[in-house]
């Protein structure tokens, strides 16, 4: 069973954002070039062999009595129970009604029958020498819950997938995680398109592509007509991203290049129509402190950006002056409310006060100034 979050929506999001600086921008007609007429051919990455296959996507091959299933699910959920209690004056302790609807999800990922066999125990109690078919062995599931809790593993690398947007994205050890609010990255370039068909028809970029979900959500958006270059340094994340692309039959939207930022995007200088990012935007000095399964999981070079957490943002403002054509625009996510602003202060100062134009600070679903958005002139 698939769960899907449907992502909230907010009305008008770039124009309901607060403007820091405006001026209209001259746009250069659009290109329509496609991807084989590029000056340079990219190398082209496949999906590595040695990826992990999700649970809901694997075969299911594995015959155990629902007797034993009840059992392992009885200790799941005992283990699940008891965390609070041993870590409660922990400010990072887990949430055992979290864990226990993770436990679900599991189940359902797992189990190929109807899984309310397992939740509705009582109403099943004469069936328990029935067998069930599972995607995973008992006892692999016996061992993914004990490092979901005991390592505090991410439970999305645990199932190896993540529910972002409408979609079901492959993830694994070395990928960031998609979050929530950088949801709002493809709404505000979906709400761009519907309102300028300019923006459908040219080259969009994601650097920093992670699992693919910015890259995929966009080329979703732009439908047919348009195309996203997305860049990554990590040959983990390369390949976890091709999956994820091929999975929703987008490479011939979607073009994978590995580097780092805009090193893979020689040939599309003064060509890109739009240009989105989430990049490492944590501070240094707050990775030690970031919650277990983050801190401890997730891919440092994914999350730290320095010392105030600026770097690879102001990389990516002086790279945005390069790449995109009159007109074109961008979003970047940070940190947050001081972070957003001194992003702005930034790019409307130094060398790059003549270079943008309508930038704005737009917040996430909870309220924070986490992204900032503009135009180049």
């Amino acid at each position: 069973m698939i769960r899907i979050f449907p992502s909230l929506r907010f009305a008008s999001l770039l124009s309901a954002a607060k403007p820091f600086y405006s001026s209209s921008p001259a746009r250069a007609p659009p290109q329509y070039a496609s991807f084989s007429e590029a000056k340079s051919t990219p190398a082209s990455h496949s999906p590595s062999s040695n990826l992990k296959t999700p649970l809901f996507l694997r075969t299911p091959s594995h015959t155990t009595p629902l007797s034993e299933v009840w059992k392992w699910h009885d200790w799941a959920k005992d283990l699940a129970s008891s965390v609070e209690n041993s870590s409660i004056n922990s400010e990072d302790s887990l949430d055992s009604i979290i864990l226990l609807r993770e436990l679900k999800w599991l189940i359902e990922d797992s189990i190929v029958d109807d899984p309310l066999v397992i939740l509705h125990r009582k109403q099943n109690e004469d069936d328990g020498e029935k067998n069930v078919k599972l995607r995973a062995s008992l006892e692999e599931l016996y061992n993914l819950w004990r490092q979901r809790i005991e390592k505090r593993r991410p439970f999305q690398y645990v199932v190896g997938c993540e529910h972002w947007r409408d979609l079901v994205l492959c993830v694994e050890e070395g990928v960031l995680i998609p979050r929530p609010e950088t949801e709002l990255i493809v709404d505000m370039v979906e709400e761009l398109v519907t309102k300028d068909e300019w923006f459908k028809k040219g080259f969009w970029a994601d650097l920093g592509t992670g699992s693919g979900a910015i890259a995929i959500g966009v080329a979703k958006v732009l439908g047919s007509h348009g195309r996203v270059i997305a860049t990554d340094l990590s040959p983990v994340a390369i390949a976890v991203a091709g999956h994820n692309v091929q999975r929703y039959g987008l490479q011939g939207m979607i073009e994978l290049r590995e580097g780092s930022w805009f090193e893979p995007l020689k040939d599309f200088e003064g060509k890109l129509v739009g240009l989105v990012s989430n990049p490492p935007y944590i501070p240094s000095y707050d990775i030690p402190g970031l919650q277990a399964e983050v801190g401890r999981h997730e891919p440092k070079l994914a999350l730290d950006g320095g010392i105030d957490g600026t770097d690879s943002l102001f990389h990516l403002c002086h790279g945005a002056s390069r790449m995109l054509k009159r007109g074109g625009f961008f979003v970047f996510e940070t940190n947050g409310e001081k972070q957003s602003k001194m992003i702005v202060d930034y790019m409307m100062t130094n060398d790059l006060k003549d270079c943008f134009c309508d930038l704005k600070i737009v917040a996430d679903f909870a309220g924070i100034n986490r992204f900032v958005t503009g135009f180049r002139r």
